[in-house]
């Protein structure tokens, strides 16, 4: 499953939205997830470089932060729960480290 370049700016606008309403710090988020800051901005802006593994795992984050903070995360226009479905029948999908935390 590859996304096409407008797929990627709107996934883009998308995760970089809900970095916004999370109120995270960028290095706190590549912490959680065993990222390094190159590693994060890749995902975050859904280069060529980023493992689709990475933008599922980064969006599961996001949306749980926004949620912990008691927003409601911007939702996705790709990155849909049908998608999630057919993206893990091509690669395993991590579970975000809050994920089980009661959400």
């Amino acid at each position: 499953m590859s996304l096409n370049e407008e797929e990627r700016k709107r996934t883009r606008e998308e995760l970089r939205a809900n970095l916004r309403l999370s109120g995270a710090d960028p290095e706190e988020i590549a912490a959680e997830l065993g990222f390094t800051a190159r590693r994060l901005d890749d995902t975050l802006d859904v280069t060529e470089a980023s493992g689709p593994q990475d933008v599922w795992l980064l969006r599961d984050h996001l949306d749980d932060l926004v949620t912990e903070r008691g927003g409601t995360p911007v939702p996705y226009t790709v990155l849909t729960e049908r998608a999630r479905l057919a993206a893990s029948a091509w690669f395993p999908l991590r579970r975000a480290p809050r994920r089980g935390r009661g959400n």
